[in-house]
């Protein structure tokens, strides 16, 4: 009788774990389908209008710095090329960003702190730089 009695408690108690156990899952399920969610709630045109004209703005600037640079030093149309070139780089970049197609350097990977690698996913280990010996 004894013995039914503590079955009876062990299975209590395991179906109580269970169920902590399933809430706690669900709520984490919760907050990685809202952390996963796109950053912007923004329409498409008002996101492509706000990439276009960083684009735009991007090139403008590195063609005036250029100009400006010419203008100073007499060296006509070489520093408005490469500044043009380097706004262009500038801007395709910045777009990448914008979209999502390129994370921020200092999120993850080689860049990140030491302390910030702990955080990464296990499939990322491995691919976060060439020297993590350290870490294992």
């Amino acid at each position: 009788m004894k013995n039914n009695n503590e079955k009876d408690l062990a299975d209590k108690n395991r179906k109580e774990r269970l169920a902590a156990l399933e809430a706690k899952l669900a709520s984490s399920r919760q907050t990685d389908l809202i952390k996963n969610m796109p950053k912007t709630g923004k329409p498409g045109f008002g996101n492509a209008l706000k990439m276009s004209s960083e684009f735009i703005s991007a090139i403008l600037v590195g063609a005036g710095i250029g100009y400006l640079i010419d203008s100073l030093t007499g060296t006509r149309p070489w520093a408005m090329i490469v500044m043009l070139l380097l706004g262009f780089v500038a801007g395709v970049i910045n777009v990448l960003r914008s979209s999502g197609e390129m994370a921020d350097p200092y999120q993850r990977g080689w860049a990140a702190a030491k302390g910030d690698k702990k955080d990464q996913k296990p499939t990322d280990k491995g691919r976060d730089d060439l020297y993590d010996d350290e870490d294992e």
